[in-house]
């Protein structure tokens, strides 16, 4: 094709694609329908997992549950099934492959088909990069993005059958804002973040656009996964705000949730500030956490 017509092409994609975005502000988006799906949870012991667990159980969903922590996941399954939902069980260290990979068998034998995967499990590190242990960088990309890999690769291909399906992402704002005393687990989110982008761009690639992507990007969330943040600017959320956010961005297949969404503000001034400015309003907000800093390497 003439370059010249694929230019004219482009901006009529453009402008309706402007057009489109306006449309979906202003008319109501439609929500879709996830009651009877079968819907896993990894990290579903505590915190935004079971929440999430929680949600989906109020949707009258169908429920597998994976945490390493037996006590937390039967608390939640309680909660669950209160709720009247159906839940399954599995105790499930996520930093090892075997363990998904054979969970996964069990629950595609003797369960069905999961048509929504939610990859929710993480750990942190919060030291300087020195004072890191080896071990420690290893559990945190084994669990914040391998396990991610692995358990799509095992339920994508029944999802690639259907055409239908759900894979949702739970990063962090530290997968687009580097954080000091952070350095493995802002590595590891930038790459769940991307991990995301290029599932999302294969599968509309292979004409798959009935399995939808979600990646929900928060900022600090009160749950005792990070000790004592603070921040001038923003606040902590609260775990009911942040799984509010994610459900809507599930329900209507957005494919990026930033909690808050002024995120997007702070991405387009990464683009168009000097990086003098970036500095200064990196101390304007002034974030705070507890680190254990300067203790030198411990391999």
């Amino acid at each position: 094709m003439n370059l010249a017509v694929e230019l004219l092409l482009f901006v009529g994609t453009l402008l309706y694609s402007y057009v489109e975005a306006l449309l979906k502000l202003l008319l109501p988006v439609k929500r879709k329908n996830v009651r009877g799906e079968l819907v896993l949870v990894t990290g579903a012991a505590r915190g935004l997992g079971r929440a999430t667990a929680r949600e989906f159980a109020r949707c009258q969903s169908r429920l597998v549950l994976w945490d390493v922590e037996a006590h937390g996941l039967k608390e939640t399954a309680a909660e669950c099934e209160s709720l009247g939902a159906t839940v399954h069980t599995f105790v499930v260290d996520c930093s090892k492959r075997e363990e998904i990979y054979s969970a996964a068998d069990k629950v595609k034998k003797d369960i069905g088909d999961v048509s929504i995967l939610v990859n929710n499990a993480g750990v942190i590190a919060a030291a300087d990069l020195l004072s890191t242990q080896d071990h420690q960088v290893e559990k945190t990309f084994e669990v914040n993005i391998l396990a991610h890999i692995w358990t799509t690769r095992a339920f994508l291909p029944t999802m690639m059958k259907n055409n239908h399906g759900h894979i949702v992402t739970v990063a962090s704002a530290a997968g687009h804002f580097v954080v000091p005393f952070m350095v493995t687990y802002c590595a590891s989110k930038f790459a769940a973040v991307g991990f995301h982008k290029a599932l999302t761009d294969e599968l509309s690639s292979l004409g798959k656009d009935g399995i939808k992507t979600t990646c929900l990007c928060p900022v600090f969330i009160n749950t005792g996964f990070v000790k004592n943040p603070s921040t001038r600017l923003g606040k902590i959320l609260e775990v009911d705000e942040v799984v509010k956010a994610l459900m809507e961005g599930i329900l209507t297949n957005q494919k990026m949730v930033f909690v808050p969404s002024s995120q997007r503000i702070g991405l387009l001034f990464e683009r168009l500030f000097p990086e003098r400015a970036l500095n200064y309003l990196k101390k304007m907000s002034d974030v705070k956490f507890d680190a254990i800093v300067g203790h030198g390497s411990n391999q």
